[in-house]
């Protein structure tokens, strides 16, 4: 691989700010892409990383703000586009998770099936004749838990497999100019707020991971580097979890 791949390539990161979002988007930047940062409620964040990019190279960064909420994203991709006439990598990372347990609540089911699932696909849909002119890709951030539920996650989990399964789907209908995979990450950064974990929790999650640690926000940009620049790879889910799926 070359020392700048993406050199020429614009790059959108959705979540991008911060956590798992920030560390690809530093890496596709440091591949030479241009990367557009979206971010919601991480204004600070967003800016502060903005500005940094943009230090080590000029007009290499751009910001777009959106609520992945709406159900309508059109603004948001024009945005998208109109910063360097086009898109050569889409990269759904931004995700909503907290427990749902066995309870009916119709607007969390909206919430977690709108941003993890329906956003990436109207993504996908608005950016599709821009990342075809360039022989684009777009990679999914899924979940381990997609094919192995999560305990009180149910409707996260259901989530993460439509998306799981929306990959697969999009690249037969994407291809030849498009291609489609995703990333499962597995235990990667401790989860925060309403999913945050005790610290006995902490320690029997690790004991069911055979490399037996936490992974790191770069392991996952790593992957996302790697499927960007694959260019006879398609409908792939790439499992980046420290061997969690091994275990029962």
């Amino acid at each position: 691989m070359t020392e700048f791949p993406l050199a020429g390539q614009t790059a959108l990161v959705t979540g991008g700010a911060r956590r798992i979002g920030a560390a690809i988007v530093r890496r596709l930047h440091a591949a030479g892409a241009k990367v557009i940062i979206h971010y919601h409620q991480s204004h600070r964040e967003a800016v502060a990383l903005a500005l940094e990019l943009n230090q080590q190279r000029a007009d290499s960064a751009f910001l777009v703000s959106a609520n992945l909420l709406q159900t309508d994203l059109s603004v948001m991709m024009q945005q998208v586009l109109a910063y360097d006439k086009g898109l050569d990598i889409l990269v759904n990372n931004a995700s909503l998770f907290y427990p749902t347990y066995l309870e009916w609540d119709v607007g969390a089911v909206q919430a977690l099936m709108q941003v993890n699932a329906f956003a990436p696909y109207q993504l996908a849909l608005l950016a599709k004749a821009a990342l075809e002119k360039r022989q684009g890709a777009i990679i999914n951030l899924v979940d381990i838990h997609a094919e192995k539920p999560l305990r009180d996650y149910s409707v996260y989990s259901q989530s993460k497999a439509a998306l799981r399964q929306q990959t697969m789907s999009l690249a037969k209908e994407l291809a030849p100019q498009i291609r489609v995979n995703a990333i499962a990450p597995g235990a990667i950064l401790w989860p925060e707020d309403k999913a945050a974990l005790t610290e006995a929790q902490k320690e029997a999650l690790l004991t069911m991971i055979p490399l037996q640690r936490l992974g790191r926000a770069e392991d996952i940009a790593q992957a996302v580097l790697y499927l960007a620049t694959a260019v006879y790879v398609t409908g792939v889910i790439l499992p980046v979890e420290g061997g969690r799926l091994l275990v029962k």
